[in-house]
C-alpha cells in the first residue's frame, strides 16, 4: 500500500468514526427528551430504596438551580439507557468491516448480549443497592441528611458501574472469537483474573465498602467462567 492510499485509507477511517459518533450522539439526544418526559416517574424510582430504608425522608434541594441539573441528570442517564442499544449497534459496526466474514456472523448476538448484559447490571445493582445504603448508614451512628443531587449522582454511578462491568465477558468472547485468547489461556491465568477483578471491583465500586466489592467481584468471576466455558465449547465448533 503506498502513502496515498495509506493517507486515503486514514481519511476514510476517520470519516466513519465522525458518522458513527454523529449517530450515537443523535441517539442520546432523542432518548434524553423522551427520558425527560419522564423525570418525575423516575426520580420516584431511583429514590424507591432510600424511602425504604429511611422512610419518613425524603431528598432535599439547597440551592435554586438544583432540581434542573438534577432533573437534567437524570434525562441524560435515561437516554443513556434508551440508547445503549444503539451505541452497541455503532460500536460494531465500526469495528466490524476489519473482521472476516465468519467473525461478523457474531454481529447480532454479541451486540444483543452487549445490551442485555448492561441492562443486566443496571437492573442488578438497583436490586443490592438498598443493602448497600443500609450497609453504609450502619457505620456511625449519625443522622442522614442527603440533597437529591448528591444521591443521584451516587445511584447513577453505582448503577453504571455496574452496567459497565457486567459487559466485560462480551469483549473476553469476541477475543476468543478471533484468535487473541483461548479457553486454555485463560484457565491458566484464572488466579491472576480473580485478583485483577477483585483490584477492579475495589477501584471501581463509588461506595468502597467491602459489601458492594464483593457482590460485583462475585459474578464479574462466575462471568468469567461461563465464558471460558463459552470459548471452549462454542467457539471449538
Amino acid at each position: 500500500m503506498t502513502a496515498q492510499e495509506k493517507r486515503m485509507s486514514m481519511i476514510g477511517h476517520l470519516d466513519e468514526l465522525r458518522w458513527r459518533l454523529l449517530k450515537t450522539a443523535i441517539a442520546l439526544v432523542l432518548g434524553s427528551i423522551v427520558a425527560w418526559t419522564f423525570r418525575g416517574q423516575m426520580l420516584d424510582l431511583l429514590k424507591a430504596p432510600y424511602v425504604d430504608i429511611f422512610p419518613g425522608e425524603d431528598l432535599q434541594t439547597i440551592t435554586p438551580t438544583e432540581q434542573f441539573g438534577s432533573a437534567m441528570r437524570l434525562a441524560f442517564f435515561g437516554g443513556f439507557l434508551l440508547a445503549s442499544p444503539v451505541i452497541m449497534w455503532q460500536l460494531w459496526s465500526f469495528v466490524a468491516p476489519g473482521l472476516t466474514t465468519k467473525e461478523r456472523r457474531w454481529a447480532i448476538p454479541i451486540v444483543t448480549a452487549l445490551v442485555a448484559l448492561f441492562l443486566a447490571g443496571v437492573g442488578f445493582a438497583y436490586l443490592i443497592l438498598p443493602r448497600s445504603l443500609l450497609f453504609l448508614n450502619s457505620v456511625l451512628d449519625a443522622e442522614l441528611s442527603v440533597t437529591v443531587s448528591e444521591y443521584l449522582s451516587f445511584v447513577v454511578r453505582f448503577l453504571l458501574v455496574f452496567g459497565l462491568a457486567f459487559e466485560y465477558p462480551v469483549f473476553l468472547f469476541a477475543a476468543g472469537a478471533v484468535g487473541l485468547v483461548t479457553s486454555a489461556q485463560l484457565a491458566h491465568v484464572r488466579r491472576w483474573a480473580v485478583l485483577a477483578i477483585s483490584v477492579v471491583s475495589a477501584a471501581a465500586t463509588p461506595t468502597g465498602d467491602p459489601f458492594t466489592m464483593l457482590v460485583l467481584a462475585v459474578p464479574l468471576y462466575l462471568m468469567y467462567e461461563v465464558t471460558l466455558l463459552l470459548i471452549r465449547y462454542v467457539l471449538r465448533k
